[in-house]
């Protein structure tokens, strides 16, 4: 008895410290893409062979392969504080929140967060159709609940940006979280949704990307876009 006792206890600890080196499956998502086009508007494919991407998120990095940054450097899943996530960072800022993610505080100039090692700003003009992409980070399953994503499109032009609170008041969009593609990797599957471009004045404005994965559980990812006529 005492022999089987110590063999089981092996055991489990055995398990518990290889599980510490398998590598977990990622639960979280950021946006990939703010301005998606398309090859073919009627197939609409999200994949990579599938559109190309004009416009990025604040201090996005080029090169990186689709779904990555999470493992990858610089992470881009920032979680918003669980406290009081409706009065949280609206935008990480590489230091605070739940989990860190990137720094995308607003630069100043806005356009210093964008081209070089950066992709370009999003250029659109009211009334056109931006299609936005993340990654369904194991979330895009059948049995997983369809969060929707929220798009918060700030009115404040040229400006800094808008608390959390004040960006709740101008959703534009909610967009089913599992709209993805077909694929065998359910972590790096890519999905994404289109909205219109409301009303605003020629400017540059705060773009918000915003998905809840449990309860008071959010995930954000900032963006300058610069609407014209």
């Amino acid at each position: 008895m005492v022999l089987k006792f110590s063999f089981t206890v092996f055991v489990v600890a055995s398990l518990a410290v290889l599980s510490s080196f398998t590598p977990q499956a990622e639960a979280h998502s950021w946006a990939d893409c703010i301005d998606w086009k398309f090859n073919n508007a009627k197939t609409k494919d999200w994949s990579d062979k599938g559109g190309k991407c004009l416009g990025y998120a604040r201090r996005f990095p080029l090169g990186k392969e689709f779904g990555s940054l999470d493992s990858n450097y610089p992470p881009r899943h920032y979680q918003q504080a669980t406290n009081d996530p409706n009065n949280a960072l609206p935008c990480a800022n590489f230091k605070d929140g739940q989990q860190h993610g990137s720094d995308e505080t607003r630069a100043n100039p806005v356009s210093a967060a964008y081209g070089g090692q950066y992709g370009r700003m999003t250029t659109t003009t009211v009334g056109d159709t931006l299609c936005v992409r993340w990654p369904a980070k194991n979330h895009g399953q059948a049995f997983h609940p369809n969060n929707p994503v929220q798009i918060n499109l700030s009115k404040l032009r040229n400006g800094k940006d808008i608390s959390q609170k004040e960006l709740l008041k101008n959703t534009i969009a909610k967009l089913p979280y599992k709209n993805c593609v077909v694929g065998p990797n359910e972590d790096r599957r890519a999905c994404g949704g289109c909205f219109k471009v409301p009303v605003r004045a020629s400017g540059t404005y705060l773009l918000q990307w915003r998905w809840m994965l449990n309860p008071g559980e959010w995930y954000t990812s900032c963006a300058d876009i610069k609407i014209g006529k």
